[in-house]
């Protein structure tokens, strides 16, 4: 009880806390409509232990440092039309792997042995996803309306970052929620499906937890270890030196997540270094953000889930592009301390490049970047960085 109420006490609930906590859901939203729309979910389970896993991971670290889909996870799931029991079986394994790496230390060892250049390209190659994904499908996808409000939503943001008495996400979420009220949400249909729902038990099956296994975990893995874990604690160690989490915590409530998800009809989560930086961008210094933006979930999910097809109008995709482009930007910009030698620099490109263009780019960009960073070959290139290990 002490823990937690010491973690409680480090937790503020502002207007900087609340604007941050929509600093992820340009990330979130889409793919988690996307995975119930496709895989045919039960939205209020989805949306329920989302944003419980949301509340505890905020509680747990006291920071802005949510939880998120699983990214390699979602895109399998939709590409290749998974069903739902795959997908639980998956978010199992994912969990076990997870909790015997860092059982056995070898998450440590990873951390230990990957030098900072190295994360700081995986860093770059997502942020660069992002913001490409945000300027080439979610901006667009309301034609001529959506650039106007993707524009608009633009405007506030680039004259307001940084300010902490009228954060730019406050006004920039408003502005899709009228924008829905106006052109897309019937207001009769969203009252009239109001009602309490809760999560669906379901016990994963041997044959889900294996199919899941080779189809989903074996790709999700390598993008975890690179991003989830060694990314997310060089970002909280960047942002919050003092608070920063270690190696075997991140690994932990990780695996914890995706091994109480599946049970209650959840999908797949973990930490990731977007998430923190798009909290922090948009103004959240504490893990106050990360409760509040679970608690939209959790909210969505008990009493909104049978309405769903309208509550997703409230967050118009263009909207939610400018602020995941703004997240994007916000990792790549964390470059600049490895960005004086030519060398690392030109390191960091190439494990970026890697890891968005090339099947498994992540797990690729992180074993051959750290080759070359300790091939015989690095001082005569520049790479003369420190290691990834604090």
């Amino acid at each position: 009880m002490s823990w937690f109420l010491k973690v409680k006490e480090g937790i503020r609930f502002d207007r900087n806390e609340l604007a941050g906590s929509f600093g992820d859901i340009g990330t979130d939203f889409p793919l988690i409509t996307a995975m119930i729309l496709v895989a045919d979910l039960d939205a209020a389970s989805v949306l329920i232990m989302f944003g419980v896993m949301q509340i505890l991971t905020g509680l747990a670290y006291g920071l802005p440092m949510p939880a998120q889909p699983l990214k390699a996870v979602a895109a399998i799931v939709l590409t290749q039309k998974i069903s739902s029991g795959v997908l639980y079986g998956g978010g199992l394994a994912i969990g076990v792997v997870m909790l015997v790496l860092t059982l056995t230390g070898l998450t440590n060892w990873l951390a230990a042995s990957v030098p900072k250049v190295v994360v700081r390209g995986i860093q770059f190659g997502l942020g660069l996803q992002l913001a490409t994904l945000a300027a080439s499908e979610y901006i667009p996808s309301e034609g001529v309306m959506g650039y106007l409000l993707a524009g608009l939503a633009f405007a506030i943001t680039i004259t307001l970052l940084g300010n902490r008495r009228i954060p730019p996400a406050l006004l920039v979420i408003l502005l899709g929620m009228v924008f829905a009220l106006i052109f897309k949400v019937e207001v009769g249909v969203l009252t009239r499906n109001i009602g309490l729902a809760l999560p669906a038990p379901h016990l994963p099956e041997a044959s889900e937890i294996w199919t899941g296994f080779l189809v989903l975990a074996l790709a999700q893995i390598p993008l975890s270890l690179g991003n989830s874990i060694l990314a997310t604690h060089q970002v909280a160690s960047d942002l919050f030196p003092r608070k920063a989490p270690s190696i075997r915590k991140i690994s932990l409530t990780y695996s914890t997540m995706n091994l109480v998800n599946p049970f209650l009809s959840g999908i797949p989560t973990c930490h990731g270094s977007g998430g923190i930086v798009g909290h922090y961008t948009f103004g959240a210094r504490t893990g106050g953000s990360v409760l509040l933006y679970g608690l939209l979930y959790l909210v969505l999910g008990l009493f909104f889930s049978n309405a769903f097809n309208e509550v997703i109008h409230f967050f118009p995709q263009p909207v939610l592009g400018v602020i995941l482009a703004f997240e994007g930007i916000g990792l790549m910009l964390l470059v600049r301390d490895v960005a004086e030698s030519d060398g690392s620099f030109m390191l960091v490109l190439l494990v970026g490049i890697m890891a968005i263009t090339l099947p498994y780019g992540y797990l690729l960009g992180l074993v051959v970047g750290t080759l070359l960073f300790y091939s015989g070959h690095r001082t005569a290139v520049g790479l003369d960085v420190e290691s990834s290990e604090d």
